[in-house]
């Protein structure tokens, strides 16, 4: 047994870093160790991934069903009652306030398989509209402006090793040395290799330490800066006119709007000396080819759609997509944030990326259901809104992998809504703030106990394998909907829908996903055993993987290499072995699509084939400082926890790196409060207070305090957050929000201005 080794994916951030699993003797562990096979991290491990397998552990997580007792307590019980608990919940409410009274909140670390079965569920079998999930929280803001762009959205256009060797990227509001440790090294190779990075963040981060030239802009002013950066493109003659003529519509009104932001004028809005401005267009416009790559800082705005558009429309002004080593691209936060969104969790979205108002997408997807398209609901409320409407319109929740608890916005206001529910069931592999206030606790499968996909920020599907057996009294989520849909189908067979065997729901997925902008149709189990991952879209009927130009009006790719620049592009098999399918004698298999790592080379997949600019003005955050308010909040991650903490703050290791919240501030700032390193501060925003201990630094704003989002209790930062929402995206404001500080021991205001 310790001789059998796992080769398998971390469960954490959507590096997806590759690793091996050995398990220990009895069966119930597992140790990791490098696969510096896998392309995505060459055996790098973050603390994160090292540590994953803690929370394997039966000490920490849950092993069996929890039910509310008349006490009030939550105690164990069997899979029969529990389950029978969960049915009667969410049938009673359908039957008595009609299906949209029954909601259904998914997570962006669900594998494929789930995330596919959960949309399904909820559409098929309760016949809701009301699901959701939290990586609308994640990268919604520069999906959409992705999609709006270019006609498709995936996170990166291009694999990560296309990085180090471009001339120049712009890193918009990411600290990667923290949030996705081993990718550090692409940015550092292309420093090495003469190429240059700016870091645009309002935190001098341990990334931005390492960048050519960082702006600390004002946070909620990214597009300001975006759009003074273009101004100073066109007014210096650096765009390029044969680009923007042959590929791109909307310029006109773009470089109006652009011209309104004159650089002195966007040095007022962002703090950005004007100098600073022409440094990085200069260091932007001279290298041949360059990228701008956003995060979470840009997207998490109530304008965070406009904002990712105004930096692609940098790209597109310059000739800077769909171009050999140039282009826009996201770093995806979530672990399957990029396939949780692709395959029907998402409140507007069928399998395959489709959307949920086209008839053609319904009909198709109806088909593989084998139900009628009418009887499909229509598209439901994002994320938030969802969860704001609970205890009202929503009487019934069934939630799985998330906890907002502690990472929605507005997180008190939250957990009021979800106390208010008329029933509410959890699917989770640990007791999270969530769970606890749950009427039934379903306990699940994670990362090493199960087979399934995900897909990383790049595009690539991804197979994660099972290691060990899971606890007994442990069962998949898979499972829980098969069940579920038996004992909710009403004389239906509606399980026969709900396979539990990953790879029977990975090819229905396959079915379901053919013909629409993820598809994911070429794609086999048997493939991602053998390769290091097949990058979307990969159709069944592609060419044969020599060559071809796409898939048919998804044409986006040139079947997976550029359509001209460096020679070293032109092989589809490059991008860590991902490519075509040999034969026994190295002939590639004909007619297998070798996936498309590369998007945009031939067209952009609008109709036309042509980028769409963003025609784009700056506007003001949704809650600006004022004298009783003055100060800005933003938000963020620390690198020894993750997310919520639901599973990092069980880890022993991890906690020792970072054991709490804290609260940083400005010298200037920290004096004018009298606030000393490591004395609890109270921030106080519209929405609540949280109280957390003093980190004094010069590496913030004096404008301008962070707090990391990843605790409960009065440390909690998403207490103070501001749910206004992005028009487009649906997407809460965390990034920017007005706030005071109070010193705890004489709850004193702070001064009126930083």
């Amino acid at each position: 047994m310790r001789d059998t080794v796992t080769p398998t994916h971390c469960p954490y951030c959507a590096l997806q870093c590759g690793m091996n699993l050995t398990p220990a003797p009895d069966g119930r562990a597992v140790e990791v160790s490098e696969r510096v096979d896998f392309p995505v991290n060459r055996g790098a491990l973050c603390g994160k991934g090292r540590t994953a397998p803690a929370v394997l552990s039966s000490s920490v997580r849950l092993t069996s069903p929890l039910v509310r007792s008349e006490g009030g307590a939550l105690v164990p019980a069997s899979w029969e009652e529990a389950l029978a608990r969960v049915a009667e919940g969410l049938g009673r409410t359908r039957a008595e306030y009609g299906a949209d009274a029954v909601g259904v909140f998914g997570g962006g670390g669900l594998t494929n398989e789930k995330a596919y079965s959960l949309g399904k569920f909820a559409r098929v079998v309760l016949g809701t509209s009301q699901i959701d999930y939290n990586g609308r929280f994640c990268m919604s803001s520069a999906a959409a402006a992705g999609g709006r762009a270019f006609g498709l959205d995936r996170g990166l256009p291009f694999p990560l090793e296309d990085i180090p060797r471009t001339g120049c990227v712009i890193l918009v509001g990411s600290n990667p040395a923290e949030t996705m440790p081993p990718s550090l090294r692409y940015f550092t190779e292309l420093r090495e290799n003469g190429g240059t990075l700016i870091v645009v963040d309002p935190r001098r981060t341990k990334t931005a330490e390492q960048a050519d030239l960082h702006l600390a802009p004002r946070p909620g002013t990214d597009l300001a800066l975006a759009l003074g950066l273009l101004h100073l493109i066109v007014a210096e003659g650096r765009t390029d006119e044969a680009y923007i003529r042959e590929r791109t519509s909307g310029w006109e009104e773009t470089r109006a709007a652009a011209m309104a932001h004159w650089p002195e004028y966007v040095e007022r809005i962002t703090g950005v000396p004007v100098p600073e401005l022409r440094e990085v267009v200069r260091m932007f416009c001279e290298p041949e080819a360059a990228m701008v790559l956003t995060a979470r800082g840009p997207e998490q705005q109530s304008k965070g759609t406009d904002t990712v558009g105004a930096w692609i429309n940098l790209c597109l002004a310059t000739g800077r997509a769909g171009r050999p080593l140039s282009g826009y691209g996201c770093l995806t936060g979530q672990g399957n944030g990029q396939g949780g969104r692709e395959h029907g969790q998402k409140a507007d979205q069928l399998p395959g990326y489709r959307k949920l108002t086209d008839p053609v997408a319904r009909a198709h997807v109806a088909e593989v259901w084998g139900v009628d398209p009418d009887s499909l609901p229509g598209p439901g409320r994002s994320a938030y809104e969802l969860l704001d409407a609970l205890g009202t319109d929503i009487r019934s929740l069934l939630l799985m992998g998330s906890n907002p608890v502690v990472s929605a916005p507005r997180a008190a206001h939250v957990e009021e809504r979800i106390r208010s529910l008329d029933f509410l069931a959890v699917c989770d592999v640990v007791l999270s703030e969530t769970a606890v206030l749950a009427d039934v606790v379903l306990p699940v499968t994670q990362w090493a106990e199960e087979t399934g996909t995900t897909t990383n920020l790049e595009g690539r599907v991804l197979l994660r394998r099972r290691a060990i057996t899971p606890p007994e009294g442990v069962r998949s989520d898979l499972e829980v909907m098969h069940e579920l849909a038996a004992r909710l189908g009403g004389g239906r067979n509606l399980e026969k829908g709900f396979p539990t065997d990953p790879e029977e729901v990975f090819e229905e997925l396959r079915r379901a996903s053919a013909g629409g902008p993820a598809d994911y149709s070429g794609i086999t189990y048997r493939r991602l055993a053998e390769e290091n991952g097949v990058f979307w879209p990969c159709p069944a009927d592609g060419p044969p993987a020599a060559g071809g130009t796409g898939t048919g009006p998804r044409s986006v790719g040139g079947g997976g290499h550029a359509a001209r620049g460096a020679a070293e592009l032109d092989d589809p098999t490059r991008a860590g072995g991902t490519g075509r399918l040999d034969t026994a004698d190295g002939a590639p298999a004909p007619g297998v699509h070798p996936g498309t790592p590369r998007l945009f080379h031939d067209r952009f997949a609008t109709e036309d084939g042509r980028a769409r600019f963003a025609p784009v003005s700056h506007r003001a955050v949704a809650e600006e400082p004022d004298d009783e308010y003055p100060v800005l909040l933003t938000t963020g991650r620390v690198v020894a926890q993750y997310q919520s903490g639901a599973q990092t703050r069980r880890v022993d290791e991890l906690n020792a790196a970072a054991p709490g919240p804290f609260v940083e501030l400005h010298p200037r700032l920290a004096e004018r409060l009298g606030a000393a390193e490591g004395e609890p501060v109270a921030v106080v925003s519209r929405r609540g207070r949280a109280v957390a201990p003093a980190r004094i630094t010069t590496a913030i704003r004096p404008d301008t305090v962070f707090m990391p989002f990843h605790w409960a209790g009065e440390g909690r930062a998403n207490t103070l957050t501001n749910p206004a929402l992005d028009p487009v995206s649906r997407m809460p404001e965390f990034k920017a929000c007005a706030v005071r500080l109070e010193a705890v021991e004489a709850g004193r205001p702070a001064p009126s201005s930083p």
